[in-house]
C-alpha cells in the first residue's frame, strides 16, 4: 500500500529537482512559498488527520465499487464484458492524469488543488450514484478518477511541506500509509453493508459527505504553498499516454467480447502501442516532461514501478473476479463477501507494517 502512495506523488520539473530525503515526486519545501511565516505549523497534526481521512477516498473509491458491482450490473443492464469499466474507467483516468495533476498541484497551489479535488470528487460521486445507464456510471467513475489525480499528489505534497522536521515527516507518512492500507478493507466492508442494506448507489453517495467535511476541515487546518518558477504543462504527453492506455484496454476488452480475429480489436491494440511509443518519444524531447524518463530508467525506481504495476494488475483482477465468484457462485450476501476479503487485506496491511 505504501508503494501506491508513493506513486501518487507529483513528478515534475527538470532533472535535479528531487531531494533524496523526500518520496519520489514529493513537493520540496525549500523551493516552495507559503502564505504563513516559516516554522513548524502548529496545526500540522490536525492537518495530517484531515489529509489522511480525505485521501482514504482514493483507496475507497477504487475498492468500494467491487462489492456493489454485481447489483449495479443487473440494475443498469451492463454486459459481462463491459462491467469492468466501472473499475477501469476510474483507474485509467486516475493513472493517466496523475502526473499532470502533480504538476498542477505544485504550480497552482497545493491547498487550492486539494480543495478542488475534494469538491469535484464529491460532485462526481453524486453523478455516479444517480447513473441510469452503464455509460453514465462509467463516465462518472472516470471523472472521479480525474479529481483523485489532483487530490492524491496534493495530499502527499501537503504532508511534505507541513512536516519540515525529518522524524516528524517520517511519522506523518507512516500514519498516511497505514490509513491507505486500511482503506482497502474498509471500502470492501462499507460496500458490503451499503449494498446489502440499502442499494449499490449509496456506495457512490457515501463519498460526498466525507469529501465535503474534509474540505471544510482543510480550510481551517491546512495552509497554502506552491512552487515558484516556470509554469509549463506537458499536455501532449498527457493526451498521448491517456489515449494510448484507453486504446489498449479497449482493444483487449473488444477481443474478449467479440473475437481475437476482429480487425477492430487489433486496430485498437496497434493504435494503443503506437500512442505509447509516441509518448516516450515526446518525453525524450520536451523540456518539461510529465514523466521524466530518468525516473523509470533508474534501476531501483524502475524495478519498483514494474513490481507495483504487476502487483496492481493482479490485485485489480483478483478483486473483480473474486467478488463475482463469492456472490454469484457461492451465493454470499454483499456484506459476507466484503468480510471474506478481510484475511487477505489484513495480511497486506501486516506485511506493509512489518516493512515499515
Amino acid at each position: 500500500m505504501r508503494a501506491a502512495a508513493g506513486r501518487s506523488g507529483s513528478i515534475s520539473g527538470r532533472a535535479g529537482d528531487a531531494r533524496p530525503d523526500l518520496p519520489i515526486g514529493a513537493a520540496m519545501p525549500l523551493s516552495s512559498s507559503t502564505e504563513d511565516l516559516p516554522g513548524p505549523d502548529p496545526r500540522r497534526w490536525l492537518a495530517l488527520v484531515t489529509i489522511s481521512v480525505a485521501t482514504l477516498m482514493v483507496v475507497l473509491g477504487a475498492s468500494v465499487i467491487n462489492i456493489a458491482l454485481p447489483q449495479a450490473q443487473s440494475d443498469l443492464g451492463i454486459s459481462d464484458a463491459n462491467r469492468q469499466w466501472a473499475v477501469t474507467a476510474y483507474s485509467l483516468a486516475f493513472g493517466g492524469m496523475l502526473l499532470l495533476g502533480g504538476r498542477i498541484v505544485d504550480c497552482v497551489g497545493r491547498k487550492r488543488v486539494f480543495l478542488i479535488g475534494l469538491v469535484g470528487f464529491a460532485a462526481d460521486s453524486m453523478i455516479s450514484g444517480l447513473a441510469t445507464t452503464g455509460a453514465a456510471l462509467f463516465a462518472g467513475r472516470a471523472l472521479q478518477g480525474v479529481f483523485v489525480a489532483l487530490l492524491a499528489p496534493a495530499a502527499l505534497s501537503l504532508i511534505a511541506v507541513t512536516f519540515t522536521e525529518a522524524r516528524e515527516r517520517a511519522k506523518a507518512f507512516g500514519v498516511y500509509g497505514a490509513l491507505q492500507g486500511a482503506g482497502g478493507a474498509v471500502g470492501l466492508i462499507i460496500g458490503g453493508v451499503l449494498t446489502e442494506y440499502t442499494t449499490w448507489r449509496w456506495c457512490m453517495f457515501v463519498n460526498t459527505p466525507i469529501a465535503l467535511a474534509a474540505a471544510l476541515a482543510a480550510l481551517a487546518t491546512v495552509r497554502e504553498s506552491r512552487v515558484e518558477g516556470t509554469r509549463r504543462y506537458d499536455i501532449p504527453g498527457v493526451l498521448l499516454v491517456t489515449t494510448g492506455l484507453v486504446s489498449l484496454v479497449w482493444g483487449f476488452i473488444h477481443a474478449a467480447e467479440k473475437s481475437w480475429s476482429s480487425a477492430l480489436s487489433w486496430a485498437l491494440l496497434i493504435a494503443g502501442a503506437a500512442l505509447i511509443a509516441a509518448f516516450i518519444a515526446v518525453e525524450r524531447r520536451t523540456a518539461y516532461p510529465v514523466l521524466p524518463l530518468r525516473v523509470v530508467l533508474d534501476r531501483d525506481r524502475g524495478g519498483a514501478f514494474l513490481i507495483s504495476l504487476l502487483t496492481g494488475a493482479g490485485l485489480f483482477a483478483l478483486m473483480l473476479f473474486l467478488t463475482y465468484y463469492l456472490q454469484a457462485n457461492l451465493g454470499y450476501q454483499p456484506l459476507h463477501a466484503g468480510l471474506a476479503f478481510l484475511p487477505f487485506t489484513c495480511s497486506l496491511i501486516a506485511f506493509d507494517c512489518r516493512e515499515s
